[in-house]
């Protein structure tokens, strides 16, 4: 073989093998990512959660702005009230140490392909907008939430049956993110991110309910010692309470929760006035609640005011605290030495508990909360409705006076018409009365009959003679 040819048989070897070469390297395991962050690395190279001040979260319609200030969250739709912490601190550590688990390369123009369109009027296709700043109004980062992965999984470049969101970090144009973090509690909603703290009663001593739209008493109750039972301040003779009515009662407000915070500036256009009730209830512990109640007008019918509004269950209620804890204990004047400490501690322990249910309900005042029906039903409820539907045992109730009930004088029962004379029945002929058989003449006609003879009982059939 000619050297000649030798050589170009080394040529094309070589030319062939730099082939194989570049062509591993480009679909080997050596390939970069085409996106800044790769598989495992966190979405923002460096969040800057301390230095966030203001969270704004927006939506097709809704939009939330939480803002810090004094080291405490606001929603700023709800007339800044206080928002829940411990969700937002959530949130921040969650996009703080949010890893990537794929990226994928695309324009910013490719964001409707990934649930994030902003053109688009469905939640589903537009997704969720984020824009985090600090104190000085200055944008620190701003963040895309598009589809969730397991919805998106048959369309989905990275393959289905993940868990996970779609994500765009606007600082980096490289492409799209999928995470295995969902974001369930990131809502455009304000009162999502509302704090949940509400008035928390305890120890009820006396409860009174006002008519509808009227400052008088429908009713009041009162017992004498916390697990006793109530009764009423003004019953009548006769009259006894209904025990599972009010029972309910005596946890009132224990563990109540609202739906919403209505704005000062809507709370007008959703009020019933002539509904409203007032509530006063005061405790064993010396403080005293004063609490209006009233239908709720749904939100909105004031924009599309021909269209029939929806309907609504639910109350709009305020709330008052006032009263001047105890400063000291009433101790028995044969206490022992070991049950004093031990009362000391626990009014002390008390003392503080209430302290700091007073000071929140406190904050409460001036603001119309929208509660459910469930929450207040067991309050609104008439005179009529907390009685027993019969006097209580050994009890003889006294006749009830003409136009009133048995049960309860101010019910009245309309007049009934007197009834009408029974027109006289029509007199009938009385029978003749039988002649007795010693006075009735005896008739000499054969075939007349025979006198009636008293029936007797027959006699034995004998045997005829021969």
């Amino acid at each position: 073989m000619k050297s000649r040819t030798v050589l170009l048989l080394w040529l094309v070897a070589l030319l062939l093998g730099a082939s194989v070469f570049f062509l591993k390297k480009s679909s080997g395991g050596d390939h970069r990512n085409s996106t800044k962050r790769a598989p495992g690395q966190t979405l923002f190279e460096n969040f800057p959660a301390k230095e966030i001040a203001t969270i704004e979260i927006k939506g097709t319609k809704d939009a939330v702005t939480l803002t810090q200030k004094d080291g405490k969250w606001t929603v700023a739709q709800r007339d800044n009230f206080p928002a829940d912490s411990r969700k937002i601190n959530e949130l921040l550590r969650s996009l703080t140490d949010l890893k990537v688990t794929q990226g994928i390369e695309a324009g910013p123009s490719a964001a409707a392909n990934f649930g994030m369109d902003e053109s688009s009027e469905k939640p589903e296709e537009h997704g969720l907008t984020a824009i985090f700043k600090d104190a000085s109004g200055k944008e620190l980062a701003t963040l895309s939430l598009g589809k969730n992965l397991d919805s998106a999984s048959q369309s989905s470049p990275v393959g289905g049956g993940a868990t996970g969101r779609f994500v765009r970090n606007h600082a980096d144009e490289s492409g799209f993110y999928a995470v295995s973090e969902v974001f369930g509690t990131a809502s455009p909603d304000p009162k999502t991110w509302l704090s949940e703290d509400f008035v928390e009663i305890e120890k009820i001593q006396t409860i009174s309910l006002s008519k509808p739209g009227s400052d008088d008493n429908d009713w009041a109750l009162t017992r004498e010692e916390e697990n006793g039972d109530f009764k009423f301040t003004d019953a009548f003779p006769g009259v006894q309470i209904d025990p599972a009515t009010v029972t309910p009662l005596k946890s009132l407000f224990s563990f109540a929760r609202f739906d919403d915070v209505v704005p000062a500036s809507e709370v007008e256009k959703r009020s019933t006035p002539d509904k409203l009730q007032k509530v006063e209830i005061i405790t064993f512990e010396g403080l005293t609640y004063k609490v209006t109640l009233q239908p709720a007008k749904p939100a909105g019918t004031e924009e599309n005011p021909e269209e029939p509004p929806a309907a609504s269950d639910n109350y709009l209620m305020t709330v008052e605290v006032s009263g001047d804890l105890p400063k000291e204990r009433k101790k028995p004047a044969d206490e022992k030495k070991e049950e004093a400490e031990a009362a000391d501690k626990a009014f002390a322990e008390r003392s503080i508990a209430l302290t700091e249910t007073l000071e929140k309900t406190k904050a409460l005042a001036g603001r119309t909360f929208e509660v459910s029906k469930f929450t207040v039903d067991s309050l609104l409820k008439s005179r009529t409705d907390l009685m027993s539907k019969g006097p209580g045992p050994g009890v003889t109730a006294p006749p009830p006076a003409p136009g009133t009930s048995a049960f309860t004088p101010p019910i009245e029962i309309p007049a009934q018409p007197a009834p009408e004379a029974p027109s006289p029945p029509v007199e009938e002929a009385a029978p003749e009365a039988p002649t007795p058989p010693s006075e009735e003449p005896k008739s000499t006609d054969p075939e007349s009959p025979k006198e009636e003879e008293v029936p007797q009982a027959p006699e034995p059939d004998l045997p005829a003679k021969e």
